[in-house]
């Protein structure tokens, strides 16, 4: 079964960041001023579904890795003759 949705994934992104931020700076104002420029939150996100393209564990990795260190990986190996 399918159905439209309502609201679009940003949209429910920016809701869930601006009331967590706003919760968290009420708390701990003390937080903000740790902060690049006092956001809580980066402008990006990532969204995806348990399906087609990805699965469970495709999307515990992505959060499990955020904040570690990004190493470039050649898209292609190089073969030798």
């Amino acid at each position: 079964m399918q159905s439209v949705p309502k609201m679009t994934v940003t949209r429910m992104v920016q809701i869930i960041k601006s009331i967590t931020a706003r919760e968290v700076f009420a708390k701990h104002p003390e937080v903000k001023k740790h902060l690049w420029g006092g956001s809580l939150w980066t402008s990006g996100f990532y969204a995806n579904t348990v399906g087609q393209f990805a699965n469970e564990e495709t999307i515990r990795n992505y959060v499990r890795d955020q904040g570690k260190k990004y190493t470039k990986r050649p898209l292609h190996s190089k073969k030798t003759n």
